[in-house]
């Protein structure tokens, strides 16, 4: 069930709302749209729109009816009764399929959080036969009603896990100042969900992460390194897709995995460019991006399915000279070469030129040196020492200064240095 308001068209809103019933398991047998100026107050549809449902869930013997919106307790139990079938809002759907989907123990933890958040509002429908207070020998007194007992278990239960959830955010913090303290980058991959982030991500890691045509095939965020050209690595993260009105109460409790996002140094904005709403579907992450704080963070466009499209792969600039959109294909491989030399050309970018002069007891912070940074050149001294020419940023630099064998006289200077004939560095 569509409504439609405003009189804007509704064909793709209708296509996802299929995508992710069908992606929750149910079959399709029947859609019913109508035009509203307002929602009613009462069942959201209308009291002659609920008689058409009613009459097409009689004829399709369906049993289930799955509304495109955001329902309130009042609306939700009104339509049920009208209809005489279960019904289901689109936040609802959604916290159906999250559940299915969740696989490692912090996400479970996460849908557990927000399905008991949007159940406690709704508990009146399936306890309306206990709503007494019970009693007996022994017990009577003020009493307290089944549902007043459902909803202070549920209380609790919200409150141990918000409890557990901080242990594992805290736990999540603490893994990340461990990667940050080697001086490594993240770059997250967001997208609107089925754009092909999990595809893309196995095309460039061979993680083997499970990648479906179904809306949410991945929640749980998976990191593995990629290296880059130029003696250069980053950390990927793949994230769980984003979608249009994304409930609020999935927003908050998938907020630490979230934070992955916000803390990463570049994201990829993977765009499934087969699909006409895919202007739509930028907007609409771009919000959850600013929603969780991450609107700052630097993006490249990926827009992928290019197989789909016919389109040849390719990169385009922006004014500054920077890589800011990529087309290319994860199902074939074409163009991903381009990220890649996008990717590397970021962080190039960032990077600059140091020359350092090692005495020849220094042996272990040289091999440090040529296992973590770029290093373009080295010629041998005199002394039995050697020059080295390397390309790193300011972590990289903070992080070689911690390092008990660093001396910051070994610095000779931050200016490109020209390999001379003879082999040395002048």
């Amino acid at each position: 069930m569509h409504v439609r308001f405003g009189g804007r068209g509704d064909a793709s809103e209708l296509e996802e709302l299929r995508l992710l019933a069908e992606s929750a398991g149910a079959e399709v047998c029947g859609v019913i749209t109508g035009s509203r100026d307002r929602p009613d107050a009462a069942t959201f549809v209308g009291k002659g729109k609920a008689q058409e449902i009613r009459e097409a869930v009689a004829a399709q013997r369906a049993n289930l009816i799955v509304v495109n919106h955001e329902l309130s307790p009042a609306q939700e139990r009104n339509l049920e009764k009208a209809t005489a079938c279960r019904v289901l809002d689109r936040t609802g759907l959604i916290l159906d399929i999250f559940a299915q989907r969740a696989r490692s123990h912090e996400g479970k933890l996460q849908v557990e959080l927000a399905q008991l958040e949007h159940l406690s509002t709704r508990l009146v429908r399936g306890w309306t036969h206990l709503e007494r207070q019970r009693g007996g020998i022994g017990l009577r007194g003020p009493g307290e009603t089944q549902l007043e007992v459902d909803r202070r278990l549920i209380r609790e239960r919200i409150k141990k896990l918000n409890e557990r959830l901080q242990q594992v955010a805290q736990q999540r913090r603490s893994r990340r100042r461990a990667r940050h303290k080697v001086p490594i980058p993240t770059v997250s991959m967001v997208g609107y969900t089925n754009a092909g982030k999990s595809s893309l991500f196995n095309r460039l890691t061979n993680a083997g992460v499970y990648a479906a045509d179904q809306l949410f095939a991945t929640l749980d965020p998976t990191m593995r390194r990629l290296e880059l050209p130029g003696n250069a690595a980053v950390i990927l993260a793949d994230t769980v897709g984003f979608i249009s009105k994304l409930p609020h109460t999935l927003v908050e409790a998938f907020k630490s995995t979230l934070e992955e996002v916000a803390q990463a140094d570049l994201l990829l904005h993977v765009v499934d460019s087969h699909n006409p709403d895919s202007r739509e579907h930028i907007e609409q992450v771009n919000r959850v991006l600013t929603e969780i704080g991450a609107e700052d963070v630097p993006q490249i466009l990926v827009y992928n399915k290019i197989d789909l499209t016919g389109q040849a792969a390719r990169s385009e600039r922006d004014a500054s000279g920077r890589i800011a959109k990529v087309w290319l294909s994860a199902t074939t491989g074409a163009g991903v070469d381009l990220l890649i030399q996008a990717l590397a050309e970021h962080y190039r970018r960032r990077r600059r030129t140091l020359v350092l002069e090692l005495p020849p007891s220094a042996g272990r912070l040289r091999a440090l040196i040529y296992a973590r940074f770029d290093v373009a050149r080295e010629a041998p001294l005199a002394s039995g020492g050697s020059l080295l020419e390397l390309m790193l940023d300011d972590a990289q630099l903070a992080w070689l200064n911690e390092q008990r064998d660093f001396r910051s006289e070994y610095i000779v200077s931050d200016a490109r240095l020209i390999l001379a004939p003879t082999g040395s560095l002048s």
